[in-house]
């Protein structure tokens, strides 16, 4: 159905299921966000969202807390209910058992286990099934789920703040607070809705950042959630009294190496708690294959890296392929200089036609900066974009 067909009350409980599903912001993956709102003569007598992976789906959620006026009710839900056994039970059951007499989902879910299999049962149940409601919205509040359950490949977000003609720092390396304090605390919160958050050794050895996420209340992330800190380190630079070291217990830290690094410095890094992890060399230079870096990651269950890196690692990122979406805050200053740092350090800068072409562009205020986020296209994506 087109959203059109649907009626406002419909739009209305979709939403809520939707807000209801943002609750769960970092605390579900590897699976996806989900709420669901159980309504009944024009009144929700149930609502659930799914709390973190291993614990009840948001549609069994929704039935427990309605229980008996639940039948004959209609379900909303921003994802196609399961219908396969993974660490619970399948959704479709629950609703069926449940006596729900109509289901409104916001998208099919990607998941090639699922893929329609859930709405053909529940219709095949009997139910009165519906598709499509608010799915523009679903699909991005689930962006990395989606991404990773089709490619096996995290989603990642390159994220950077930058003066409006484009610096990262000055020629000295200062980088700090370029951004406001608006536009740090939602960093923050990417963060804490990232399985991981990565750098490069630059970054590492210059601004000995600790990785972790400051909660809005104040609470810190592993207070929260643990969330991998990864460096990208070619030579196994990164000290052993480094912050992130150090902070071990915050979160696990992963460093991505080259086959030649010194073993000696594995050791001292491995003794301390690191894990590290050699992959090849890219082909075209010096530094990692990021491809397998991010292979690596998916394996784990990481389904969505925040990149935190410098000039040579966001144009290494981007020349791989492996950025899903660049999110860059534009401060209102100005830096100039030949030896301030670019956002970008590696691409050819040769030729238009060899630029890394953006779409699906939004924008908007945060605090006194402007966030500019957009997604790098492919030859298809290009084609549709026009």
């Amino acid at each position: 159905m087109t959203e059109s067909e649907f009626s406002r009350d419909d739009q209305r409980w979709m939403r809520r299921a939707l807000r209801l599903a943002r609750k769960g912001w970092g605390r579900t993956s590897p699976n996806p966000m989900v709420g669901c709102v159980l309504v009944r003569g024009g009144e929700v007598v149930g609502e659930g969202w799914h709390h973190a992976a291993g614990q009840p789906h948001a549609e069994v959620e929704a039935i427990r807390d309605a229980g008996r006026a639940a039948r004959g009710a209609t379900l909303y839900v921003n994802l196609e209910p399961c219908s396969h056994t993974g660490r619970t039970p399948p959704c479709t059951m629950a609703v069926i058992e449940a006596g729900v007499s109509r289901v409104v989902a916001a998208m099919t879910d990607p998941n090639p286990a699922v893929a329609g299999r859930g709405l053909a049962r529940l219709r095949k149940a009997g139910i009165a099934v519906e598709n499509g409601l608010l799915g523009d919205g679903a699909a991005a509040l689930n962006e990395a789920f989606c991404h990773h359950i089709v490619t096996g490949l995290p989603f990642v977000q390159l994220k950077a703040a930058v003066t409006l003609d484009g610096k990262l720092a000055a020629g000295g390396g200062e980088t700090k607070w370029i951004s406001c304090e608006a536009s740090r605390r939602l960093v923050h919160r990417w963060r804490l809705g990232s399985d991981a958050v990565m750098v490069g050794s630059g970054t590492a050895l210059e601004d000995d950042p600790d990785l972790t996420a400051r909660h809005p209340t104040g609470a810190k992330s592993w207070d929260w959630k643990s969330t991998t800190r990864v460096v990208l380190d070619s030579a196994l630079r990164l000290p052993v009294d480094s912050k992130m070291v150090r902070g071990i217990a915050r979160g696990p830290v992963l460093v991505f190496s080259a086959p030649d690094a010194p073993r000696g410095r594995e050791d001292a890094l491995t003794a301390a708690g690191v894990e590290v992890v050699r992959v090849p060399r890219a082909d075209d230079g010096p530094g990692l294959d990021l491809l397998r870096v991010m292979e690596d990651l998916g394996r784990r269950g990481i389904t969505r890296v925040l990149l935190e890196g410098g000039a040579a690692v966001n144009a290494s990122a981007l020349a791989a392929g492996v950025v899903s979406k660049v999110s860059i805050f534009f401060a209102p200053k100005l830096l100039g200089g030949t030896m301030s740092i670019p956002l970008l350090d590696g691409l050819p800068g040769d030729n238009l036609l060899r630029a890394v072409r953006l779409g699906r562009m939004s924008f908007r205020r945060v605090g006194r900066d402007l966030l500019v986020e957009a997604a790098p296209l492919d030859g298809a994506d290009e084609a549709v974009e026009g």
